[in-house]
């Protein structure tokens, strides 16, 4: 799914840098972000060449948007809590750009009232979502929980950088 949005944001001429924490490696190697964003991959706080200013200061500054696809109840509550822990964390709070966060989670997970404080006190902040919707979820089960379609979340982009 990622790798879907991310080709189709390309496709729609945008430019796409991605940042990717430690639990997204597990799922897809940043290899293959890079092959289809034909940029570098970013995934440590501390990587690469610092000359030009902390690493998560110069992407903040980059972003017109930042794009959190999928977007995990931890990462929300750390977002909602202040908590900037890593590379991804970092990048949100430097930057003056839009938030768009994309929940993905078990339908168990999102209801809980922590997740749905979380949420609320976000929107009041000033990010956005899109999604969950509902379907079928990782769990094996149905239910809202399932992040929204590559097309649902470039629409939202598009409507959102007008």
């Amino acid at each position: 799914m990622a790798c879907d949005l991310v080709n189709r944001l390309v496709e729609s001429r945008y430019q796409v840098r991605c940042v990717m924490t430690e639990e997204a490696q597990e799922f897809v190697r940043p290899l293959t972000f890079e092959v289809l964003s034909r940029q570098k991959v970013y995934t440590g706080l501390f990587e690469g060449d610092q000359t030009l200013g902390p690493l998560h200061t110069a992407l903040a500054q980059w972003a017109n948007l930042v794009l959190i696809s999928p977007c995990s109840a931890n990462l929300m509550g750390k977002l909602a809590h202040g908590i900037y822990d890593d590379l991804l964390t970092c990048v949100v709070s430097a930057t003056q750009a839009k938030v768009m966060l994309c929940p993905a989670m078990s339908d168990v997970m999102y209801r809980q009232s922590a997740v749905q404080m979380n949420i609320a006190f976000l929107k009041k902040l000033g990010y956005h979502f899109i999604g969950p919707v509902k379907g079928h979820l990782t769990c094996n089960i149905e239910g809202l929980g399932h992040i929204a379609t590559a097309e649902e979340i470039v629409t939202a982009v598009k409507r959102l950088l007008r």
